[in-house]
């Protein structure tokens, strides 16, 4: 997951503002929103007044510790605000305020238009990583503006904090007792989003792509291009689905399953992240003299099987870390990170750490595990996990029996020992204290679309990626084959491939689809 900056003070005085009763000003339903209200009312287009604002650009940097706005600031961005309503169905109602960035095109005589990009979570701001792109992929930063925009409730939109003291309830463990305890975590998680109810049936991706739209609108761009990656992927779907006009040219890195996408997506993924571990056991098993953990694939499977069993029966100790079986398949997620020999190499030196601490040797953290375990230990400062549940919630109504996700883990304990009782696991939105304001959106249109992903993609799995191809019928696919990465395009979250960045930069830079599904080599020796 990615993580970005956020003023701690800022989301403090929003919690405080919220939980004291006064709704309106924290949204921003400031006078010269209601009195762009009354406009609105008088028009045959309700959001007329919106669509016409005009936007106040300003510098990134909110402050001299703000580092991301200062990088901003220093390649020359702009940044602004736009108002939207906080329900789309009330567009006089209450507010919010939508922080994007600007990146100008470097080559403003050659310029194509704006690019909105958007890099996944849900919860993650856009804001700094549209600069990230414009590094990644120069020759779109010299064509095209690129807008990184926050999405409502994260970052700098109006940020939506529940306090949550960790994360996510984990893993269910191997008992009935241990999913006794994640479902009490995830209770009172959603417990502690319970003040901000009135917020949290808005906070869908349906919602999110119309503030993508109205944001369209007020920059003045008929239409736009899209780059969305991971949950950018579904992001941009929906946006297609409701405004197939104002989209120019678009890419989905890592499409997701527009049929699935909601609290129980992540039930797929487990058969993907076995096959993730096994590509890397391969690898591994070539390295046994380095590692110590099996001379062939098999071996190196059965020390991670140690490994769990081990962490099953009591917490192995790791430092002054305790890793037991909620933590172990969030640890070991981890493989996902990339399947180049630098990823494979720390996620090798991470798996030796954690055979050493179930075989009862000392056993010391690596810098990556550290890393993990220590996030796994700390609260959701920043409220981004609370925020990705509350988009996930209100896209798709979660059962709310608890013991159907029970029964759904002992049904795969023998085919998805180690990964189904994390993929499979209840999550907050079982005890959600608010329902979805709309139906799922149906994702059905022939506008032309590149989507483009790794066939062993353990994140957006492969037979989801052909469900979004499928769905979107004047769609192109092309695979890269044999490859275990989550997104594929220019580098950006995983090793990059040259086969696949050539074919998102033709279609973007010269509008040519490939002209039919093709396929990339595998990477993989």
């Amino acid at each position: 997951m990615i993580r970005a900056a956020r003023s701690a003070a800022a989301v403090a005085v929003l919690a405080m503002t919220l939980l004291g009763g006064s709704l309106a000003p924290a949204l921003g339903a400031t006078a010269s929103a209601a009195a762009s209200a009354a406009t609105v009312a008088a028009t045959a287009d309700p959001l007329a007044a919106l669509r016409g604002q005009r936007p106040l650009w300003h510098p990134c940097a909110s402050g001299p510790d703000d580092t991301a706005g200062a990088e901003l600031d220093a390649a020359g961005a702009d940044c602004t605000e736009v108002t939207v309503p906080l329900d789309y169905r009330r567009p006089g109602g209450p507010t919010l305020r939508i922080a994007l960035a600007r990146l100008p095109a470097t080559d403003p005589a050659h310029r194509l238009g704006t690019l909105f990009y958007n890099p996944g979570g849900p919860g993650v701001p856009a804001r700094s990583l549209a600069l990230a792109l414009r590094q990644a992929a120069p020759a779109l930063g010299a064509r095209y503006d690129i807008v990184g925009t926050d999405p409502r409730f994260v970052g700098a939109s109006t940020p939506l904090d529940c306090g949550w003291p960790t994360a996510g309830p984990g893993a269910a463990g191997p008992d009935r007792l241990g999913f006794d305890r994640a479902a009490e975590l995830a209770k009172d998680l959603a417990a502690r989003c319970a003040p901000y109810r009135a917020l949290l049936p808005h906070a869908s991706t349906r919602n999110t792509a119309r503030d993508l739209d109205l944001v369209r609108a007020v920059l003045g761009e008929p239409k736009v291009a899209y780059l969305g990656s991971s949950y950018g992927s579904y992001l941009g779907e929906v946006y297609l689905q409701l405004f197939p006009d104002r989209v120019g040219r678009a890419v989905f890195d890592a499409a997701m399953d527009p049929d699935r996408f909601g609290p129980d997506l992540t039930a797929t993924q487990g058969p993907a992240m076995a096959a993730a571990l096994t590509a890397w056991a391969a690898w591994a098993a070539g390295r046994d003299d380095r590692h110590h953990l099996g001379a062939t694939t098999a071996e190196v499977l059965a020390s991670v099987e140690r490994v769990r069993l081990a962490a099953e029966h009591a917490p192995l100790t790791v430092g002054a870390h305790r890793v037991d079986a909620r933590a172990l398949p969030q640890v070991l997620w981890t493989v996902s990170a990339g399947d180049d020999g630098a990823a494979y190499e720390d996620f090798s030196a991470l798996a030796s750490v954690l055979l050493d601490a179930a075989e009862g040797r000392p056993a010391g953290p690596t810098p990556l595990l550290e890393a993990v375990l220590a996030g796994l230990a700390s609260p959701d400062t920043g409220g981004y996990a609370a925020a990705q549940t509350a988009v996930m919630c209100a896209d798709r109504a979660a059962s709310r029996d608890p013991l159907a996700y029970y029964r759904d883990i002992q049904a795969h304990r023998a085919d998805e020992p180690l990964f189904g009782p994390l993929t499979r696991n209840l999550t907050p939105c079982t005890f959600w204290p608010a329902e979805p304001a709309e139906a799922p959106t149906r994702v059905r249109n022939a506008v032309p679309v590149l989507l483009v992903g790794a066939d062993g993609d353990p994140a957006a799995t492969y037979p989801g990626q052909l469900s979004a191809h499928r769905a979107l019928t004047g769609s192109r696919l092309v695979t890269l084959r044999g490859a275990f990465r989550h997104t594929v395009y220019a580098g950006l979250f995983a090793p990059r491939d040259t086969c696949v960045d050539a074919a998102v930069d033709r279609y973007l830079l010269d509008g040519v689809l490939p002209a039919q599904d093709t396929d990339c080599p595998s990477p993989r020796p």
